[in-house]
């Protein structure tokens, strides 16, 4: 779709603010108005849409994609999305531990049991660490425990959520950094390191370092939008 606006702004509407083209308001896929829940967030957003060349190019526009994404197919039943967000956490990567080497190892604790610590200390979710790739069944008390905490979250919360729990592979390291209890530079080295050890020893090819940079911008464009919320 080629640009037909000259003109961005924000009007204050019920529950936030909504993004007008020319006076007009934008709307989302499934056509509802794009109203964002505070100002920074909707100066965000609007600066995307006043950032659009020739051409809408959704990939340019990340923000504006969660937001869509929250409204549309978040907010009609946000109880079911968030059950479904919740299953990572029966099978979180801060658990499964090589078996070999011993350097591995340790930097697998070290980076990972500070995340499952503040886990149990946050929410009483004791998760169980094991060696290999085997399913472990974690206690239903702390699956249930992380399942609350994510259910406890608005739709744009699991918005912004999704994309880390899904790139990362981690829910408990997605929550700790939506409530700021580790650092996303942090959370980004922990989620990416067995890749990053793969790298040291084997190198990284092309097509590796491509999917990466993709899941590191998609990463960092949920981050921008959860600490804009």
């Amino acid at each position: 779709m080629r640009r037909f606006w000259k003109e961005v702004a924000l009007v204050a509407a019920d529950g936030g603010h909504d993004v007008h083209l020319d006076g007009k308001p934008v709307r989302t896929p499934g056509r509802a108005p794009l109203t964002l829940p505070n100002p920074a967030l909707a100066e965000a957003v609007a600066d995307e849409w006043r950032g659009v060349g020739e051409t809408i190019d959704p990939r340019a526009m990340p923000l504006t994609g969660l937001a869509n994404a929250a409204i549309d197919r978040i907010a009609p039943d946000p109880a079911a999305f968030a059950t479904g967000l919740a299953k990572y956490g029966e099978s979180d990567l801060l658990c499964y531990r090589a078996d070999h080497p011993l350097e591995l190892q340790l930097r697998q604790a070290a980076s990972w049991d500070p995340l499952l610590g503040w886990a149990r200390e946050r929410y009483g979710a004791a998760l169980i660490p094991t060696t290999g790739i085997v399913h472990v069944a974690q206690p239903a008390e702390s699956v249930t425990a992380l399942a609350d905490a994510v259910a406890a979250r608005s739709p744009f919360e699991l918005a912004g959520l999704s994309p880390i729990v899904t790139v990362t592979g981690s829910l408990v390291a997605a929550l700790a950094l939506v409530e700021r209890a580790a650092d996303p530079e942090d959370i980004w080295s922990a989620a990416n390191l067995d890749e990053d050890w793969q790298v040291e020893h084997w190198g990284e090819d092309k097509l590796a370092r491509k999917a990466r940079d993709a899941r590191r911008a998609e990463y960092a464009a949920a981050v921008k939008f959860l600490h804009l919320l």
